[in-house]
C-alpha cells in the first residue's frame, strides 16, 4: 500500500426523476403492502394482499414494538467484553420484536418505451436475508442485511403492471445490537438503454494535484459496441470548466483525463464539490447519461507523522455510529441524519465510523456536503462467530461480493478516507485469521487502490504475536490504551489509530454521589452518572484517550464509542430489566447532548469557545452535602462562585488526566441558588461566564424546533425539543411530567423520545414522560404545503404551542 495516496472522488446521486431522456430512476417509496408472517404464496402475482398494512419505504416494522424482555433474552458470555461465564442478558438487541419473517409487495409500472431496455432493481438495505420475486418468479436473493445489491431484471419485466414481492427473515441471536427489520433503505428501479454505463461502473481519482491544476482521471465501464463517452466537469456554481471525448475502450472501460485549473480542495472546513456529467453515445445518438458530484483532495498516511489531508497533518476527531436513528429505528431519513451531523459538527467532530456495517448513501452524501472524514466499515464477524446466527454463516460465499458492492457503490465519495474490513473479529487469533485479513484487504485494494484498510482490534496482544496487526494498512486499536506504546513499537506501520475509544457511560442529567471514577458501576435506577467518570471493564474515560491524542504524534486520531446512544447493548445493565438502549453516547437517544458533549467540544471545536457547568442545581434534601462542580471549558482556568461566594480558582494541569482537561471543585457543598463560573484567558483576564440556577416548580412547556421550515415531501422532519421551565423560565432539570402531543395542519406526529434507556413507552404513541426535564418530538411533513401546528399539553402546566411552515 503506497503511503502517498492521491485521488479525487465522486458519487452518484439517485433521484426519483429521469436524469435524461435516456435513463430513468424510479424510487419505490409508496404503494407498498406489508405483513409480518410467512405466507407461502405471497410471491404470486394474484396473491390477495388487500388486508395487509399500507406502508412507505424506507420502513422498519420492529420499531413499533412493544418493548418485551423476552424478545432477546439469552444466556451468553460476551467474549469481546472479557466475560468467561454465561449469564442472562436482556435488551441486548433493543427488546423490540425484530425476529421473524415478513413480506413486502409493490405493484409498479414503467414507461411505455421500457420494452427491450435494461432494467436494474436496486436495494440499498433489506434486513435481512432477502428473497426477491418479480411477477411471480424469483430473481435472486442476498444474505447480508447491511449490504447494497442489485439484480438485472430485464427478462422478468412485463408491459403494464409489475408485481414485486420481497421476503425478509430475521433470525434470533443474529446481532449484538438492534438490527432493525424490513426494507429500511430505498428500493429503486433503473431503466436504461442496453448501451449504457454499468451500475457503479465509474471510478475517479486524481493522479496529480497542485495549486495550479488537478488531473482528474475518470475510468468508466460501459456496455455497447461503437460507443463514445463525453464527460464534462462543472464547478459548484454550474459553470462549465472542461470536457473530454473518448472513443477508445480498454476492454469495457473508458479512461479519461480531464484538467481542472486552480482546483478548490475538499476538506471538512471547505467541502467543495464539483460535478461531472458523463454522456454515452452511439454515433450521434445519446444512449446514457449520469451526473456525478465529486471533490478533489489529497491524503497521506506516513510513519511517525500520521494522517494528512491536503498537506496538513489532521487528527481524526471522530465518533462511531450505529445505523439506528433512535425513535425512527433503522428506517433511513435524511433530515434525521443531517440533524445528527449538525450536532456533531458543532461539537468539533470531523470524522465518522460506520459501526459495524455499510453506511447509507444518504449519510455519505451528507458527509461529502457537510465535511466529514469517513471510515466505512463492512463486517462485525468473519468466519468465526460472535453470535449464533451471525455473518459467519455467509462469510465464505458472500464476503467478497459484499466488499465489492460496498466499494464500487461508495468509492467515489470524497469523505471516505479509509475502509474497515472488520470489528473485533474472533479471527484475530491464529494463522487462519491473518490469511483472512490479508485476503479481505487485497479485495479492497483491487477495487480501490487509493485508500488504506483497517480492522478494529481488541485482542491486541494476540495480533502482535500472530502478525495480524502487521498485515493491516492501518492498525486500529479498540480501547487498550495501556498497549499503545507496545503496539507502536511492534507494528511496522509507524502509526496507530484509535478505531474505537472511551466507552464511557452516562445518562443525560443524572448525577450520582459520591463522585468517584469506577468501572461497571450500577445503581438501583439503572442509570449512569453524568459526571463522566464511569466506564466499562474493558474501556476508560475520555481523558485517557485525550492524553494519547495530544502527546503521541503517531496516534492519528480516535473514533469515540459512540456519538449517539443506540438501541440495544445496555451495558452496564445488560443483565437488568428494563434497560433497552445504550449509555455510551455523547448525545442521548433523542439527540440531546449529555454533559460529555461539552468535554469533547472543549477540545475539538477550536473555532468557538466552550464553557459548561455540571451538575444541575436542584438538590432538595442534599443541603450542606458535598456536591462537586465540574466545568468543561476551552479556557485553562476559571473561578467558581456559589451564591456570590468564591470557591476559588482552578487551573488545568497535568497532575492527572482529569485535571488536564477538566476544572473540578470537589468540596462544594450544596445550597440552593446560583452557580456561576468566570473563565480567564491566558493573561488572567475574565473573558466569559456561565450560570446555573435552582429552578422552582414546573410551570410552562417550552418548544424549540431545530428547523421551523420543512419541505412538504412527506419525508422531512422537524425535531422539536420540549422542555419544562418554572415561572422565571429556568429549566426544571428533574421534571418527569407526562406530556401529550397533537399535530395538525400540513404535518403529522411521527414520534417522540426522551433519552431514558429504561423507558418502555413506545416512540410512536402521542404521549411520553419527560426525562431530566426534556424530550424531543418529531413532526413530519405531508405532501401538502401549509402551516403545521404542534401543541404539547400536560396536567397542571401551561401548554406549549409552535407553528412550523411546510413548503414545496
Amino acid at each position: 500500500m503506497k503511503k502517498l495516496i492521491r485521488f479525487l472522488v465522486v458519487f452518484l446521486v439517485f433521484t426519483q426523476i429521469a436524469l435524461s431522456q435516456t435513463r430513468a430512476v424510479k424510487v419505490l417509496s409508496t404503494n407498498w403492502k406489508f405483513q409480518k408472517g410467512d405466507f407461502e404464496e405471497a410471491y404470486k402475482v394474484n396473491f390477495n394482499d388487500s388486508k395487509w398494512e399500507s406502508v412507505t419505504v424506507p420502513h422498519d416494522w420492529a420499531i413499533y414494538g412493544p418493548f418485551d424482555k423476552n424478545v432477546d433474552i439469552q444466556s451468553v458470555a460476551i467474549i469481546q467484553n472479557g466475560e468467561k461465564i454465561a449469564t442472562e442478558k436482556t435488551g441486548r438487541t433493543g427488546a423490540l420484536p425484530h425476529v421473524g419473517t415478513a413480506w413486502y409487495r409493490n405493484t409498479f409500472s414503467l414507461p411505455k418505451d421500457s420494452k427491450g431496455k435494461k432494467i436494474i432493481l436496486l436495494f440499498e438495505g433489506a434486513m435481512s436475508e432477502p428473497q426477491v420475486y418479480l411477477n411471480g418468479k424469483k430473481v435472486g436473493e442476498w444474505a447480508y442485511g447491511y449490504s447494497y445489491f442489485y439484480f438485472d431484471v430485464s427478462q422478468f419485466i412485463q408491459e403494464g403492471a409489475n408485481t414485486l414481492s420481497v421476503k425478509l427473515t430475521n433470525k434470533e441471536f443474529a446481532s449484538r445490537w438492534y438490527p432493525g427489520a424490513g426494507l429500511y433503505r430505498n428500493v429503486s428501479v433503473i431503466v436504461k438503454n442496453n448501451e449504457s454505463i454499468d451500475q457503479w461502473g465509474q471510478f475517479v481519482t486524481t493522479p496529480f494535484i497542485s495549486s495550479a491544476v488537478a488531473k482528474v482521471n475518470i475510468k468508466t465501464k460501459a456496455t455497447g459496441e461503437n460507443t463514445r463517452l463525453v464527460t464534462t466537469i462543472f464547478d459548484a456554481e454550474g459553470h462549465k470548466l472542461s470536457s473530454e471525448e473518448s472513443a477508445i475502450q480498454f476492454g469495457k472501460e473508458f479512461d479519461q483525463n480531464i484538467k481542472v485549473e486552480k482546483p478548490r480542495l475538499w476538506s471538512p472546513d471547505t467541502p467543495y464539490l464539483y460535478k461531472a456529467v458523463s454522456q454515452l453515445y452511439v454515433g450521434k445518438e445519446l444512449k446514457d447519461e449520469i451526473s456525478t458530484r465529486f471533490g478533489i483532495r489529497e491524503i497521506k498516511y506516513e510513519p511517525n507523522k500520521g494522517f494528512s489531508l491536503n498537506g496538513k497533518i489532521t487528527k481524526f476527531k471522530g465518533v462511531c455510529l450505529h445505523h439506528d436513528l433512535g425513535p425512527l429505528g433503522v428506517a433511513v431519513n435524511k433530515a434525521a441524519l443531517r440533524r445528527q451531523m449538525k450536532i456533531l459538527k458543532e461539537m468539533g467532530c470531523n470524522a465518522i465510523r460506520s459501526s459495524h456495517n455499510m453506511p447509507s448513501f444518504e449519510q455519505l452524501e451528507l458527509a461529502d456536503e457537510m465535511g466529514f472524514l469517513f471510515l466505512a466499515e463492512s463486517f462485525d464477524e468473519w468466519a468465526k462467530p460472535k453470535v449464533e446466527n451471525g455473518y459467519h454463516r455467509f462469510f465464505e460465499e458472500y464476503a467478497e461480493k459484499d466488499i465489492v458492492n460496498l466499494v464500487q457503490a461508495t468509492r467515489n465519495h470524497p469523505s471516505i478516507v479509509m475502509w474497515s474490513s472488520g470489528n473485533e473479529v474472533p479471527d484475530q487469533w491464529g494463522e487462519a485469521g491473518v490469511k483472512r485479513a490479508k485476503w479481505l484487504q487485497e479485495i479492497f485494494h483491487r477495487e480501490d487502490p487509493t485508500r488504506p484498510v483497517t480492522v478494529g482490534m481488541d485482542q491486541v496482544k494476540a495480533t502482535m504475536e500472530s502478525g495480524f496487526g502487521a498485515v493491516l494498512d492501518v492498525p486500529g486499536l479498540n480501547y487498550r490504551v495501556h498497549l499503545y506504546d507496545e503496539a507502536f513499537a511492534k507494528f511496522p506501520q509507524g502509526f496507530i489509530l484509535g478505531s474505537e475509544t472511551a466507552s464511557t457511560v452516562s445518562s443525560r442529567g443524572i448525577y450520582k454521589f459520591p463522585v468517584v471514577q469506577e468501572k461497571m458501576k450500577q445503581y438501583p435506577d439503572f442509570q449512569s452518572s453524568s459526571y463522566d467518570l464511569e466506564a466499562c471493564s474493558w474501556s476508560n474515560v475520555p481523558d485517557e484517550d485525550f492524553v494519547l491524542q495530544d502527546d503521541k504524534p503517531w496516534v492519528i486520531g480516535e473514533f469515540v464509542w459512540t456519538g449517539f446512544d443506540y438501541l440495544g447493548e445496555p451495558t452496564p445493565y445488560d443483565e437488568s430489566w428494563p434497560s433497552r438502549s445504550s449509555y455510551f453516547g455523547i448525545n442521548d437517544l433523542a439527540g440531546l447532548p449529555k454533559d460529555r458533549y461539552y468535554l469533547y467540544r472543549s477540545r475539538w471545536n477550536t473555532k468557538e469557545s466552550t464553557l459548561h457547568i455540571l451538575p444541575h442545581w436542584n438538590w432538595e434534601g442534599r443541603e450542606g452535602e458535598i456536591t462537586p462542580v465540574f466545568v468543561y471549558t476551552s479556557y485553562n482556568s476559571a473561578e467558581l462562585f456559589i451564591n456570590g461566594k468564591s470557591m476559588g480558582v482552578q487551573k488545568k494541569n497535568k497532575n492527572t488526566p482529569q485535571n488536564r482537561y477538566r476544572l473540578m471543585w470537589m468540596d462544594v457543598k450544596y445550597e440552593p441558588g446560583t452557580v456561576k463560573v468566570v473563565a480567564f484567558d491566558d493573561n488572567g483576564k475574565a473573558v466569559a461566564q456561565e450560570e446555573v440556577h435552582t429552578a422552582g416548580k414546573p410551570y410552562q412547556i417550552v418548544l424549540d424546533a431545530d428547523r421551523k421550515t420543512i419541505t412538504a415531501d412527506g419525508e422531512d422532519i422537524s425535531f422539536v425539543t420540549v422542555s419544562v421551565v418554572d415561572k422565571k423560565g429556568i429549566l426544571c432539570p428533574t421534571a418527569t411530567n407526562q406530556l401529550r402531543f397533537k399535530v395538525s395542519g400540513a404535518g403529522t406526529y411521527r414520534a417522540a423520545c426522551n433519552g431514558d434507556a429504561t423507558s418502555l413507552e413506545m416512540f410512536h404513541k402521542d404521549t411520553m414522560k419527560l426525562f431530566s426535564g426534556k424530550l424531543v418530538v418529531l413532526v413530519k411533513s405531508t405532501t401538502t404545503a401549509g402551516d403545521v401546528k404542534l401543541e404539547v399539553n400536560s396536567a397542571g402546566l401551561k401548554s406549549g404551542k409552535l407553528i412550523l411552515a411546510a413548503t414545496k
